[in-house]
């Protein structure tokens, strides 16, 4: 999908479930990583992220769209376009329009290495994120000499 047809796609969506044109720009943003778009106050633009298209197709499209489209009318009437504000609140209902887009990142799920060191006298196990320098450190337990067991990352 290109930016005309999005643009497209914004002002019919705007015409059907608003009852207004939609007269600004609208464009896809691929450097939006955690939101599905955004409205621009200064200009009155529309940014999507095309990974919504993507990862979830047009049905949740349609939806960020609507959830723009909210923010762009309440700001240009002069009334609560935040998300906090009941205006907002009360047209997303409305509307049918989503208050959250589907993740598009994994958030928080870092992939760890798991290194695994045991000490040569006591067989004590130590579990780390980190590799450590067993030249530099002792066992805790007993002052033994410490060797890597296993390293997956």
């Amino acid at each position: 999908m290109t930016d005309e047809e999005l643009k497209e796609l914004i002002e019919s969506v705007s015409l059907e479930a608003f009852g207004k044109s939609f007269l600004h720009i609208a464009r896809f943003n691929s450097r939006l990583r955690t939101t599905g778009g955004r409205y621009i106050l200064s200009n009155h633009s529309i940014e999507i992220n095309p990974l919504v298209l993507e990862l979830y197709g047009t049905e949740e499209l349609v939806g960020v769209i609507k959830h723009e489209l909210c923010h762009y009318h309440l700001h240009i009437e002069g009334r609560g376009y935040r998300h906090r504000d009941a205006d907002f609140r009360e047209l997303l209902k409305r509307t049918s329009s989503p208050r959250f887009c589907q993740p598009l990142t994994e958030k928080n799920k870092k992939t760890y290495s798991i290194y695994v060191y045991e000490c040569t006298s006591c067989k004590l196990l130590y579990n780390r994120r980190r590799r450590m320098d067993v030249r530099k450190y002792r066992c805790g337990k007993c002052a033994g000499q410490i060797v890597v067991v296993q390293a997956v990352k």
